[in-house]
């Protein structure tokens, strides 16, 4: 049997960190959820976003009912660690930064010793150009006052990380200096100091305090259309744009276009102005969709449908 998915919960909104975790719910669970993080060195941070996906709260409630996922408490899973696995966590990280640097010590030998890919001379000129600015650099940089006539109160580390920490100084840690980049990762899985708490039912995770939905009638009555429309093998999708509580696509949404915007109502005896009838009728049909009324019975737990769609007479 497969491991379930981790929705690390923070601030009662559950987020997927995970790559391949996101791949599985959307080929196999038909859940899209909404990426929010940001990708770094990207320009247009509002179009193309990146993980984590943040997750609709009814989708959480229908994949911890079907055992497809967990909740995590996340900002409660990580643990101060002990000095020893912080000095192996920075070796580790000052062997990346060494290795990203002898190659590209490597890359560039490989391309002096190259006749075929000389470089032209607007290159070398801002090559030159380039050297000579962190030859000032480092000269402005060298301290002018010799070090005895000015005695530092406080020492202070090459590696910010620890003077964050207020840790002893350890010259086995110090960061090499070049260019390199720091990897992150974007979940916390692989750090030896997370230890996630998992909750495998809504009950013991409402218990805990870390999810409290569905609490009222509304929400149960999302989390019962939204389980009824996904038996029946659509996708949804956020519909607050389009004037309801979903968009409801027959496939994937990279791939096709919704074909419904569904309204939730909560009760059979909820009241429905004929205001709103017409606005649902129009609305919809000015976007090309049909308005997808989908009412809750709480006692019985069936989902009723009545679709409206504007229709021109004469």
């Amino acid at each position: 049997m497969a491991q379930p998915i981790l929705l690390r919960v923070s601030n009662f909104k559950a987020y997927v960190w995970d790559v391949d975790d996101i791949n599985i719910l959307r080929s196999h669970h038909h859940i899209c959820g909404i990426l929010t993080g940001t990708l770094p060195h990207l320009s247009s941070q509002n179009i193309f976003l990146g993980l984590p996906l943040q997750l609709m709260p009814e989708e959480a409630v229908l994949l911890v009912e079907n055992g497809i996922a967990v909740l995590v408490d996340d900002p409660s899973a990580h643990y101060a660690p002990s000095p020893s696995t912080l000095r192996l966590w920075k070796e580790a990280r000052l062997n990346d930064a060494r290795q990203q640097i002898a190659l590209t010590e490597e890359k560039g030998s490989i391309e002096a010793s190259n006749p075929d890919r000389a470089m032209s001379e607007n290159a070398k000129r801002k090559r030159k150009e380039r050297e000579e600015r962190r030859a000032r650099a480092k000269t402005n940089a060298a301290p002018s006052v010799p070090v005895e006539d000015s005695p530092s109160p406080h020492p202070t580390s090459e590696n910010p990380s620890q003077a964050a920490i207020g840790e002893p100084l350890d010259s086995t840690v110090v960061m090499p200096s070049g260019s390199y980049t720091v990897n992150i990762p974007a979940s916390s899985s692989k750090l030896e100091w997370y230890a996630p708490h998992s909750y495998v039912s809504l009950t013991v995770a409402r218990e805990a305090g870390i999810w409290l939905y569905p609490s009222t009638l509304q929400e149960r009555a999302r989390c019962g259309v939204f389980r009824d429309l996904w038996e029946k093998g659509y996708y949804m999708g956020g519909g607050i744009k389009f004037g309801g509580e979903y968009l409801v696509y027959p496939g994937d949404p990279l791939r096709y276009h919704s074909h419904f915007v569904a309204s939730v109502i909560e009760a059979p005896d909820a009241a429905l102005r004929p205001m709103e009838i017409v606005a649902h009728g129009r609305l919809g049909t000015g976007t090309k969709k049909a308005h997808l009324l989908c009412e809750w019975n709480d006692e019985t737990q069936v989902v009723s449908y009545l679709s409206v769609e504007w229709a021109g007479f004469g």
